[in-house]
């Protein structure tokens, strides 16, 4: 587990590393880039690169943290790939399960695969569930999410890479939205970011802005830091009610 400049969390815990890119916001994958510098650093723990790789000795880490934390599970993978049992999978849950003074956000592109695990085994009360929703083609995520009773379902909308248009967000609690970075990023138009506020507000959503990006709301390519994270001269960063 470590501390992370994540801004709607506040640690991470990895007991997969590493995925297989399934849709558009998968292009420039951070998890890929930053996988591949910790695999050229002989990272012990990266040693297969990024293929997906469960890792039983790091399924005890969040048991050593006696304080609370918001703990973002998977940065580095998607707990919900093919490749990563349900036998393991019940193990991650069982050690969520024994540390109930942790919150657990547990974000996946796979939602099909999330249901299907879900539809026999309890979601554990401190286990906050969302999809990743970059792009219209991925909406239908929306109804995988809103089919289980996880205490918090929320969608990330980073990298969005495209206008999402109408967006039912019936049972959803919390939106992040984002924009793309590295060399390769693609912009992201207030228009699109806007569109997603004025729903959210509409359906009573709280809704998280992130960040820009690599490219500013003026359209100009820069350093993320410099692009910074207001809307329309706002910081907008709600955070569901629990």
């Amino acid at each position: 587990m470590s501390a992370t400049k994540i801004e709607w969390t506040d640690k991470t815990w990895n007991p997969v590393t590493g995925c297989t890119k399934i849709s558009t916001g998968c292009a420039h994958c951070y998890a890929e880039t930053m996988t591949n510098r910790l695999h050229a650093m002989s990272v012990a723990k990266y040693e297969n690169g990024f293929r997906p790789t469960v890792h039983e000795s790091t399924l005890d880490e969040p048991l050593n943290w006696i304080k609370p934390h918001t703990i973002f599970v998977c940065s580095m993978a998607d707990l919900f790939h093919e490749d990563v049992s349900f036998s393991f999978l019940d193990k991650v849950m069982d050690t969520i399960l024994k540390t109930q003074q942790h919150r657990y956000q547990i974000l996946t592109k796979r939602a099909a695969r999330m249901t299907e695990y879900f539809a026999h085994n309890a979601i554990p009360d401190n286990v906050w569930l969302g999809v990743t929703v970059e792009a219209r083609s991925e909406i239908g995520r929306i109804d995988f999410l809103r089919g289980v009773e996880a205490s918090i379902r929320f969608l990330s909308c980073e990298p969005l890479v495209e206008d999402l248009g109408m967006i039912d967000l019936s049972g959803i609690d919390w939106v992040i939205v984002g924009g793309e970075s590295g060399h390769k990023a693609r912009p992201m138009k207030p228009e699109w970011v806007r569109s997603v506020l004025r729903q959210a507000q509409e359906q009573d959503v709280a809704f998280f802005f992130k960040q820009w990006g690599t490219w500013g709301s003026d359209g100009v390519k820069r350093n993320k830091k410099a692009n910074g994270k207001t809307l329309d001269g706002k910081v907008i960063q709600m955070m569901p009610c629990v």
